[in-house]
This record gives structure tokens, sequence and C-alpha cells, in this order.
């Protein structure tokens, strides 16, 4: 079964940092570029950071600086570290594999809020 299991984020305030984490199963996850998006209500799915199986990253503009992505292929997963979290943050973020095909994570809410 496919599966990428999300975990992590929650509440945090302005300034602080949270741990987004996806765990991957039934994937070839060695060769798959791992993304993270994320998705606001009426606006459309965005890409905010993506690792390729070789390690390169690659990050948008509006979280260069201060969010990276991991991966961690012996523990099939895929983090993304969110530093000096600001509210426009505040959304749910989505784990998605592309290996030849791709598969989404349920998603999981980041809310950033004083």
């Amino acid at each position: 079964q496919v599966q990428l299991v999300e975990s992590g984020g929650g509440l945090g305030q302005p300034g602080e940092s949270l741990r987004l984490s996806c765990k991957a199963i039934g994937i070839n996850f060695k060769i798959a570029t791992m993304d993270w998006y994320r998705q606001a209500p009426g606006k459309q799915r965005e890409l905010v950071a993506n690792i390729t199986s070789a390690g390169r990253t690659t990050y948008a503009d509006f979280v260069k600086g201060r969010f990276t992505v991991s991966r961690d292929n012996a523990r099939r997963t895929v983090d993304l570290q969110m530093n000096n979290l600001e509210p426009e943050d505040t959304t749910v973020y989505y784990c998605h594999a592309y290996y030849g095909r791709d598969n989404w994570g349920q998603g999981a809410q980041v809310t950033v809020s004083s």
C-alpha cells in the first residue's frame, strides 16, 4: 500500500520554529523526488520546497532562508524544518512524492499566531 504519512506541524508563534515530517510507505523512495506543498483555502496549491534523489534542494522565494528540506533514505522520511515562522505560513502542508507516479500525503496543519 502506498502512503505518505505526515506528522508534526501544529501551532507556533511568529519567529518560532516548527517541523514537519513525512514517512513514505510502498514507494521506491530512494529514486523519488520529494516535495512539500502548501494550500490555503481558496488558493492554488504551491510548491514550498523539494529535494531530489541526489539531494539537490529547491525553495520557493517566500521561504528561502527560513525553511530547510532534508531527507533520510534509510528511514524513508523527508522533513521540513520551518524557522522564523510568519503568520502567512499558516495553511495546510502536503508531502508529495514523484517516482514515475505521484503520491500525496493527507496534509498537516501549520498555524502561526500570536
